[in-house]
């Protein structure tokens, strides 16, 4: 009996999500559960005790041959075998445009074939996860998020003309904000999960695999349906003449006011090395990084200086650009990165935020600086930023490191390859 419970309320935990996927079939209908009334009997503690057992275990039984259905779906065991096609930026840019519009059509039949891969081999990541955390309620949202993505791509008929491109392009821009809070599922959940969770290396390769898999997805996605878009300095998502300069001041505005909102006042930030350097780049994953990097360096200046926060000391933000890639360099005087926690500032589920909300003069600065990201929040408020800003990073052909003087600050050099420079460029 013991174990029949524990079960049923591990179960009983996936409520919500059974529901949700028996909306897209993915599971049996379930079986209305008829209450039972007890007759008026010496019997009667006896008989209701049965009758609830009973039908505790039926409702059981139906949830667990929902979450068995997340595991038993052979189309996309095929498609998972399939290797994808990852293309260079440089190939997006010189074939985003063309007089007749035919660029579109093959940007779209590319998609219909690449999306349901990759989204299939997301869905093989999720049935690796140890069990008792692949059935967290939150994981598996997103789980089934990803599974209803696969078969409604799938499902499109094949694009042959502009009309069935232009109804993809509605399907596309529907999914992709069905999935705008992914990132912040996946960290609720993961968090949820912690006590669970035995093997981090593990874990750590699941989220650096699917978070800049995700980012592959939405970038590819969303530069098909730029391609729509008249923009001179743009071929879809590729901005022709990036100014780093530009980008960086527009977040350097953004986390200013963050700080003011809560202090009153924000550091001052300083921009120099080669700022009039103009190549083609792409501002979407630039958009996630430099936000967190910058929140970051602004706390911890605003931290070390409660006492004197007008007095503050300026961030300064190097840019280098050369033949190969380009470095942003963002310098703090924030008093440092402790020796303690060095080494787990690029872990997945560290943050700060417990000890500085410690400091009664504090209030929740950390909390309306990481929840209030460009992208609806993801990434930022629950341990995710700098582990997933050196996975994108990575993920794009650069690195993202961090180098600590303890009692004075912290130095974060983010390196990023040109897309059509000397070296070999990355792949999305």
């Amino acid at each position: 009996m013991r174990y029949s419970v524990a079960a049923g309320r591990a179960l009983g935990a996936l409520g919500a999500v059974s529901r949700g996927v028996a909306r897209v079939s993915l599971a049996t209908s379930s079986r209305v559960l008829q209450p039972v009334v007890a007759a008026d009997t010496d019997t009667i503690g006896c008989r209701r005790f049965r009758s609830t057992s009973t039908g505790y275990n039926e409702l059981a039984r139906e949830r667990a041959k929902t979450v068995t259905s997340f595991y038993n779906q052979s189309a996309i065991d095929v498609c998972a075998e399939k290797p994808s096609v990852r293309l260079t930026p440089t190939t997006m840019l010189y074939s985003g445009k063309s007089p007749d519009g035919s660029h579109v059509l093959s940007s779209a039949k590319y998609l219909q074939m690449e999306l349901p891969v990759r989204i299939a081999h997301r869905v093989k990541g999720f049935r690796s996860l140890p069990f008792i955390i692949g059935c967290n309620p939150t994981i598996l949202q997103v789980h089934e998020l990803y599974i209803r993505a696969y078969h409604m791509l799938s499902d499109f008929p094949p694009i042959t003309d502009l009309e069935a491109e232009g109804r993809y392009c509605k399907l596309v821009r529907q999914l992709l904000d069905d999935h705008k809070d992914v990132v912040t599922m996946l960290a609720e959940g993961f968090r949820e999960s912690r006590k669970h969770i035995q093997d981090e290396a593990l874990i750590r390769n699941f989220l650096d695999t699917t978070l800049t898999s995700r980012l592959g997805i939405r970038m590819l996605a969303t530069h098909h349906i730029a391609l729509h878009e008249d923009n001179p300095d743009f071929v879809g998502i590729i901005c022709t003449r990036l100014s780093p300069k530009k980008i960086i001041e527009k977040w350097v505005d953004f986390a200013r006011r963050l700080c003011e909102h809560q202090y009153g006042c924000s550091p001052r930030v300083r921009i120099n090395g080669h700022v009039a350097a103009r190549f083609p780049f792409i501002p979407l994953p630039l958009d996630y990084i430099l936000p967190e990097l910058l929140k970051n360096a602004m706390r911890a200046t605003m931290e070390s200086h409660l006492d004197t926060p007008h007095n503050a000391p300026d961030l300064v933000v190097t840019i280098a650009n050369n033949d190969i890639d380009f470095v942003i360099r963002i310098s703090d005087r924030g008093g440092g990165i402790p020796h303690s926690i060095l080494d787990k500032v690029l872990d997945y589920h560290f943050t700060t935020a417990e000890e500085s909300n410690q400091d009664p003069r504090m209030s929740n600065l950390f909390g309306i600086i990481t929840n209030n990201g460009p992208q609806s929040g993801p990434m930022h408020g629950f341990g995710f930023g700098l582990p997933t800003s050196v996975a994108y990073a990575e993920y794009l052909g650069g690195s993202l490191t961090v180098q600590s003087m303890q009692g004075i600050g912290t130095d974060v050099y983010l390196r990023l390859r040109h897309i059509d420079g000397k070296g070999e460029s990355f792949r999305i």
